[in-house]
This record gives C-alpha cells, structure tokens and sequence, in this order.
C-alpha cells in the first residue's frame, strides 16, 4: 500500500480490515495526532449510485449517535473518487474473533456483553435507526472488555417505507431475522431478534440455524424451530435460557417490543439467574364465552309459529321463489367460473403457456435464476468457476442459448457456469521470518513476483519480515500481484562524531571508539600490538558525523616502535650494570600486598563465521587476572548478530597476564592470554 494522505490530514498506516463494501485503514491524524480508523469504499462500488448512497448513509446514521458503546464518527469525505469515512479507531478484536477464540462464553460474561450492545441498540432506536445487521463481526471487544457497535453501513432512519428489496436482502444470513429473510418490514424488533442470535452463539459456541446455502438458512428462520440454548448448554441459567428464546421468537409481536424491554430483563437477570419474571406477550387474551341454551318449550313454539306463518304465505311466494332460486344458481355459476379463471391465472401460468423461450442469464444471481426456472420444471445445474469479472454466486455462461424454447413439464436442464470470485492466492504469514525464505517460497510455491524493500525496526530482528503487502489480512490476491517484502535493517542508528585518534595507541583508539560507540575497522600494519606505536592516520577523519557502529580505518607509524625497543634494550642493559636501585624494595610492597598495577586492555570479540549463529548470540567472558587468580565474569548477556564485532576491557596486570575465556554459544569457545 503506497503511503497516502486524504483530507489533507488523515495518512493510512495500514489495512486492518474489509468488508463486501469498504475496507478499514488504520490512520494518523496530523493535525489532532491521534491514529483514527478509515473506512473508504471499495473501488468497484464508487461508480455505482446504490452503493455510494448506502455508504453515505452510514455517515449520517452513526454521526448523529453518541454513546460509549458505539464507535465515533469523526468525519466524511470524498476525494477524487474516494469514498471515505473517519472514524474511532479501536485497538481490539471482534466479537467474532473473541469467541473463536475462547468457545462458548461464561454467561455472565456473555449477558454483560449483551447489556452494552442492546445499550448502544437503545440509543440508536430512539434516534429512529435500525441497525439491521447486527452480528458478532460487528462488535469490537476493546482491550478493557468494552464491546463497541460498528458498521452501520446498512442502517437506516425509520419510516413507513423500511422495507428490505426483495432480491437486496441486506444482512448475514446466520443472524437476520425472518421478516428480512422474506423481504418483509424491518423495525427496531429485527435487531433484538439478531442479538439473540448473538446471545445464543456466546453461550451455545455456535448459531441456531445452519445450512448448505444461505436460501437454506434462510428458510430455517421462517419456518423451523431452534433447539434451546439449555439443551445444548445445560450450564446456563433458565433465565438466560428464556431471554434468548424470547429475543429470536418468529413473530414479531411475541419478541421485546424495544431495546429497554430487553435489557432491563438483561440487568435482572444478574441479580435472578433462574428468571420467572420474563414476560411473553403475543397470546390470544380473550376469554371463550359461553351462551345459554334456549328452552326446550320455548324452541318448540317458535317452530310452531314458523311453520304456521309459512303456511299461509307459501301460495303467495310460491311463484317469487322459483324465480330467486334460478337467479341464485345462475348467479353461483358465474362467480365460480370467475374464480376457476383467476385461479388458473394465478397459480397455473405454466399451463397458459406451451413452451418458455429461455433467456441470456448472464450477469444474474444463480439462486435467483434456479428459484425461477423452477417454476417450469427446469433443473438448473451448477458448475463453479474462478472469474475476475464478475463476483462470487453470478453466472457466467449458459450451455443453453437465449432465445432457445422449451416445452413446460418436459425434462430440461441447462447447466450454469457460476462465479466464485477471481482466482485468488492466499499470502501466509511470514513475519519474524527470514526474508529469503519468505522471498522463495512466494516466488517458488505461489508463483508470484516479489520486491524487497528496507525499513527500520526496533522489535524485528535484522534480515526478518517486518510484513508483506499484501498480506494473509487481506483475504488473498490474484496471480499477476506483486507482493511486497518489507525487510527489517534493525533500528534506526544515531549519528555520532568520529573522535581524533592521531598520536594515540592502539589500548587508547579501543577506548575512545568504544565510548563513541564506533568499532575499529582495517588496522595497517596489521597485528599492532605495541603498546608505544601511534596513528598518524584515520578514516572517517576526526569531527565526521557518521552513524554508531561505524567502523574506523587506522594507521600506525611503527617507526617509532623499533626506535624504543633500541632504547629499552640500551636501558636495560644500563639497569643491569647499576643494580636494583631500590626497586626489590618496591616489588616486595606489591607482594605484600598481592595485587600488581593495572592497565586496561580493549579486546575486540569477532564473528569468524556469522552464517553459524543465529539472529541473537549468548556471550559469555570471564577474566582471571594472574595477580589474583580470582575469575571474574565480564560479560553474560543475549545480543544481536548486528552488534558484532564487540569490544570488551579487560584489566591486566602491569608485571603479569590475565586469562580470558570467551564462549559464543554453543559454537565457539576460546581462552586468550592478554598480557
């Protein structure tokens, strides 16, 4: 992801999520500095004026909510094409995430998460919006167990026009409720009903209603009947147990009828586990009636007047009811054929017609197209193929032509090619790995090209992957990517200042270097070991600004060197001739005491074979000075590969030698005289 900055102050970090319509960025503020979370619209989606008004609509939903429950909207905009909106970033996870990773919840657990979602549901209802996709990938835990509502992406203000599209069923098919499954009206009571799916998987570890498609899911919504969390999960309370149940009742009329309801039954039961003060409602109140029989006596007088009142008249209509029968039965027949009509008009289109002319399904939902060839009797058969042009479950060919009839009721079939996105290949996750081996196995096992870029680390060991780009987030990618290795070179280095090392010997260049946190680089001559020979040349010069660790070329004038050992040899002679001169008076002080003076040695530790160790050594020197022989441990510590060469000081006895024993794991062990 190259580096980009929208509004003039938001620059995207990186990619920390997606969805079908938008993907997450986490973000620097620049001028509040502060990291926010980014959601911009995914581009296929921009040109399409459905989508640009259901993003927009997320905006002006979530921004006029406030409560700790639900995450922030900070701002909106579009530029050049880019839609996109500013929002609350929150360091945690899913809920989703969280119970995968834990399984079914502690139900108190689970109903206090519960209470802060039906909380943040409450305050969206009052301000007349439905979230409507209420689904644990929805709710972000914090790090401090703060569940937070997000995405309201599909949500809406509440007017006598909610009603989900048929075809457009918008929400997760595992959590919306039946009135969304058959494209019906949506209301506050359809979130209540998806928070009880959430409820029952916390505490269940799975959801109610599974099945091979989404139609088949779906249909178990409408019609069956799920198991009650109890029976799966005989650990929780009744009440619980009746909350759930009640929340994801069928019938609107039968659920909370608002998010108060609801999480007032939430707090109770805290305080009354086993329940008993749940409420259903929805039932038939009114009470059966029962009416008196008549009297036997009075039943018969009435017949007997009937049947003498209807004696006298019978002549007089006799003639009147034969015409109002024949008008009755006439008057039957035509209704009946009416109905007979617009029945087979209704319910029998396929016997209207003799054959169907089949259409270019190109471009259409396969489950939508099956749905209706079914009407005629066609078997619609599915044969999944990768296509980049059209998304997942869209048909791509026919075997059968448009324009091709077939006879209704006869044995058709025509075979579909059916979209499962493009060919994607999914990138693992390499980091803290070895970027050769990352760099192979993309190249070797995926098939993909690769770029190796550098960037500082303080936590990523040198040569290791910081992070591809893509990466395994991002749901995989398609074969012409290239993906991006993004190489740690360790932390960013200070700047130091290389010190004057002219006239200086080789003990005193150990010193000041290591104090500047610089190493000796090529010495000339090599092996100087005398302790009188001097630089007379450096490079980088004194006063450089380099970077630390910086290694310093050094030159020394061993002229100067073979003139003293003439002088010393001269001296030592004139000694001999002159006796001790009281000096057998100084060595038995030093004796007596047991402790000889000393000067400090620096002594350079270096990696003969680097490829042998890892990205960290153990280093281990002990010195024994011979004035004492008593060991001492200089250095026992873990470090990186990169602070190699190391220089450790070493005290040595002025008359004697000290021993250093030096271990570099288990792969080199030395002892070195330094005298």
């Amino acid at each position: 992801m190259e580096t980009q900055i929208l509004g003039g102050r938001y620059k995207l970090i990186e990619k920390i999520g997606g969805g079908g319509m938008a993907i997450v960025y986490k973000a620097k503020c620049t001028l509040l500095n502060r990291y926010v979370a980014v959601k911009i619209l995914r581009p296929e989606f921009t040109s399409d004026e459905e989508f640009v008004k259901r993003f927009q609509a997320e905006a002006q939903a979530a921004a006029s909510l406030s409560h700790p429950n639900i995450v922030s909207i900070y701002d909106v905009g579009n530029e050049n094409g880019i839609h996109y909106i500013v929002m609350e970033y929150i360091d945690g996870i899913t809920l989703k995430e969280y119970i995968n990773q834990n399984g079914t919840l502690p139900w108190r657990e689970a109903t206090n998460i519960a209470i802060q979602i039906c909380s943040a549901l409450e305050q969206a209802h009052r301000n007349h919006i439905v979230h409507r996709d209420i689904k644990p990938h929805n709710i972000l835990i914090t790090k401090d167990g703060i569940a937070k509502v997000t995405d309201f992406g599909i949500a809406k203000a509440v007017s006598s026009s909610t009603i989900t599209m048929v075809g457009n069923t918008i929400g997760s098919v595992h959590y919306f409720s039946p009135e969304q499954a058959r494209g019906g009206y949506v209301d506050e009571k359809s979130d209540l009903y998806s928070l009880g799916i959430v409820m029952y998987e916390m505490v269940t570890g799975r959801t109610p209603f599974n099945g091979d498609t989404p139609v088949a899911i779906a249909l178990k919504h409408i019609q069956s009947q799920a198991v009650q969390p109890i029976a799966i999960n005989p650990q929780i309370p009744r009440g619980i147990n009746d909350i759930i149940v009640k929340a994801i009742t069928k019938e609107q009329n039968g659920r909370y009828q608002s998010a108060s309801e609801m999480l007032s039954d939430l707090n109770h039961v805290l305080r009354e586990p086993e329940g008993g003060f749940i409420k259903y409602s929805g039932a038939d109140d009114s009470p059966t009636v029962r009416i008196n029989s008549l009297g036997e006596k009075r039943l018969a007088r009435e017949k007997e007047e009937i049947r003498i009142k209807g004696n006298n008249s019978e002549k007089k209509n006799s003639g009147k009811d034969k015409i109002a029968t024949w008008l009755a039965v006439a008057t039957s027949v035509v209704i009946m054929l009416v109905f007979i009509v617009i029945g087979f008009k209704t319910f029998f289109p396929a016997i209207q017609e003799k054959d169907i002319v089949i259409e270019d399904y190109v471009g259409k939902r396969y489950e939508d197209v099956k749905a209706e060839l079914a009407r005629y009797n066609i078997i619609a058969e599915e044969n999944l193929v990768f296509n980049d042009e059209y998304g997942e479950g869209i048909i791509v060919r026919q075997d059968v032509p448009a324009g091709t009839e077939f006879k209704v009721g006869g044995a058709n079939k025509i075979v579909f090619d059916v979209s499962k996105g493009p060919h994607l290949i999914e990138i693992p996750d390499f980091r803290n790995e070895d970027y050769r081996k990352a760099e192979t196995y993309i190249e070797n096992e995926l098939n993909l090209k690769t770029n190796v870029v550098d960037e500082y680390s303080d936590d990523v060991p040198n040569g290791h992957v910081i992070r591809t780009e893509p990466g395994p987030e991002d749901g995989g990618v398609s074969p012409d990517t290239v993906v991006t290795i993004v190489k740690s070179i360790g932390p960013k280095l200070e700047m130091v200042t290389v010190p004057n090392l002219l006239g200086k010997t080789y003990n005193q260049v150990q010193n000041e270097l290591y104090n500047a946190k610089l190493k000796i680089g090529k010495v000339t001559p090599e092996n100087v070991s005398s302790a009188v020979d001097k630089v007379i040349r450096q490079f980088p010069e004194a006063g450089a600004t380099v970077e630390e660790g910086t290694a310093v070329d050094i030159e020394f004038d061993i002229s100067i060197n073979e003139n003293n050992e003439t002088n010393n040899g001269n001296e030592n002679n004139n000694n001999e001739d002159s006796g001790n001169n009281g000096n057998d008076n100084n060595n038995n002080n030093n004796n007596e005491v047991g402790i000889l003076s000393r000067k400090t040695v620096y002594q350079p530790i270096v990696l003969s074979d680097p490829d042998k160790y890892g990205d960290e050594i153990n280093v281990y020197v002990e010195a024994t000075p011979s004035d004492t022989n008593e060991s001492k441990v200089l250095v026992n510590k873990t470090m990186k590969k990169s602070d190699f060469p190391l220089t450790v000081p070493v005290e040595v006895p002025e008359s004697g030698y000290t021993n250093l024993h030096i271990k570099l794991d288990d792969v080199y062990t030395t002892d070195i005289v330094l005298d």
